[in-house]
């Protein structure tokens, strides 16, 4: 299974770098659109 992905990804490199490429874009704009209260605050506790 694995070794028919990776046969199919090098047969299709171009495909798989378009893809990639759009991924990698939608992924930075669907965080650039995130409001703020969606992140959660993953510093010290200070009191």
């Amino acid at each position: 299974m694995i070794a028919n992905l990776i046969r199919w990804s090098v047969q299709n490199r171009f495909l798989v770098m378009i893809l990639t490429v759009l991924f990698t874009l939608w992924g930075v704009y669907s965080l650039s659109r995130t409001p703020l209260d969606a992140i959660p605050d993953l510093s010290d506790v200070q009191v």
